[in-house]
């Protein structure tokens, strides 16, 4: 066999220790997150439920989820440890201001273009719109409506003629 017919195989090989040592780094993170886990620490486990770390023990975590609910998780359960910033921002909604002495910006541009002066000089319509619709007799509806209370709807004694 010549070099060239075995050259497929050899970056195939090649190719899958990539990943596997990849896969394997990847793993070795997580395991090294899971150690860093303190009593205290926030973390969100790999269903999406936030809690806060009371006891780390060798393969299982005591979590607090709530005020009296404690619960056990493997440490393998445990999705990720959050920052404190993060997990107040997530579980609490407190924001951490980093730029309190930076400029507010608005939530939509008018209050950038509109000025003091142009909202006084535009005229004030303070006349009702109607936007009743109108019979053919050109009245309002309503009227046709209120010209005909004694009429009462047609009782059935209940067999229809449409089947």
């Amino acid at each position: 066999m010549s070099l060239l017919t075995l050259l497929p195989f050899i970056v195939l090989i090649g190719a899958m220790f990539l990943m596997t040592r990849s896969a394997k780094k990847k793993q070795q993170q997580a395991v090294d997150m899971r150690n860093q886990m303190q009593p205290g620490s926030g973390i969100r486990t790999i269903g999406g439920m936030y809690a806060t770390v009371k006891e780390v023990n060798e393969d299982t975590v005591l979590v607090d989820a709530g005020p009296g609910v404690d619960l056990l998780f493997a440490k393998n359960a445990i999705g990720a440890v959050l920052t404190d910033d993060e997990y107040n921002r997530i579980v609490h909604g407190i924001e951490h201001d980093l730029k309190s002495d930076a400029d507010i910006v608005p939530d939509d541009a008018s209050s950038l273009t509109e000025t003091d002066d142009s909202a006084s000089d535009a005229p004030a319509d303070d006349k009702a719109v109607d936007l009743g619709k109108k019979d053919a007799a050109g009245e309002p509806a309503d009227e046709a409506a209120e010209a005909k209370p004694d009429a009462e709807p047609k009782k059935t004694d209940g067999d229809s003629e449409a089947k």
